[in-house]
């Protein structure tokens, strides 16, 4: 049985590193992309996880299939196409928030087709993971509601983050639409402060919540708040845990690493589709803000990713 199966996009970030002796920016080819980054999170944690996913036939395909073979996920869901691979630049701010630059016009990651589904890898999973960057373009979007569908059939909890990135869409309405789309299918969510606000208008993340939570019967959500920590949502409850105070140098991949936690916490403790308790919330936050903060700490997202007992000596050195 496997734990998590994700489908969505793997890419190489290209992290700034210093400046050269010309003083023009140096970059670190790192692999990433926001599913990739949550199966390899839940690895280096011990739990079993699987990516579907297409990459190109290059050799930045051959490291990002090889990076996830060498984290332990199962990679039989992944395919090579003739376009190709997906390549993201970082700009990282002096407080270590980030931005993108994309090259996919079109990129690997898009070409992933229905036919292309490994179905069984879903079916034998406890959680299946998507984004909304692979419904950004055909043919991969229909292959995520194909996906998402086979799950739902075959009663598979659905783990869904927007992960909104704006230059990858026609328009903000169009990524909207489809984000909204997927929300029926979601058993648990993870939104930021301000993807919620985009979704829903409301600056207030309590009405924001209420409004999305009225509108689709979402189990489980999680709103991050950055360096500020993280909400959750479930059962009419709602709790919030501050985040763990560390010295950021690279915020690449920290939601990806909460959610990561979040979900290790959810099949550690065996609470999948259960009433939560307030303790069972407050543990599942708290592990996942260890995450992000201990991975807030280092470079990269992938290489990032804490086993266990790295976690561990985190979580002790933030208690001292």
């Amino acid at each position: 049985m496997i734990d998590v199966t994700a489908l969505g996009e793997i890419l190489v970030d290209f992290t700034p590193q210093g400046f050269n002796e010309d003083g023009n920016p140096s970059f670190v080819a790192n692999p990433g992309g926001a599913p990739g980054n949550v199966m390899a999170g839940l690895s280096c944690l011990g739990k079993k996880s699987a990516f579907m996913g297409s990459v190109g036939s290059d050799q930045f395909g051959k490291m990002l299939r090889d990076t996830l073979k060498d984290k332990g996920i199962n990679v039989e869901g992944m395919v090579d196409v003739q376009i190709p691979t997906t390549l993201a630049f970082v700009h990282i701010a002096e407080e270590g928030e980030r931005s993108f630059s994309f090259y996919r016009k079109p990129g690997a990651d898009m070409m992933l087709t229905k036919d292309d589904l490994k179905l069984n890898l879903i079916s034998n999973s406890r959680i299946f993971h998507v984004g909304s960057i692979s419904l950004t373009d055909e043919p991969v979007r229909v292959a995520t509601l194909t996906a998402l569908k086979y799950a739902k059939d075959h009663g598979v909890a659905v783990s869904f983050d927007p992960n909104l990135r704006p230059a990858l869409w026609e328009s903000l309405s169009d990524a909207k639409k489809w984000i909204l789309e997927i929300m029926p299918f979601a058993d648990i969510v993870k939104l930021s402060e301000e993807e919620l606000e985009f979704l829903t208008g409301a600056n207030d993340i309590q009405v924001g919540v209420e409004k999305l939570t009225k509108q689709y019967d979402i189990p489980l959500l999680f709103v991050t708040l950055g360096a500020k920590g993280s909400y959750c949502f479930a059962n009419g409850e709602s709790l919030m845990v501050p985040g763990t105070t560390v010295y950021a140098i690279d915020t690449t991949g920290c939601g990806d690493a909460f959610l990561a936690g979040a979900l290790y916490q959810i099949l550690e403790m065996n609470v999948l589709g259960k009433e939560l308790t307030k303790k069972e919330l407050r543990s599942i936050l708290e592990f996942g803000n260890a995450m992000g903060g201990y991975v807030a700490t280092k470079n990269g997202a992938i290489p990032a990713m804490p086993t266990l007992e790295q976690l561990q000596d985190f979580f002790k050195s933030k208690s001292e």
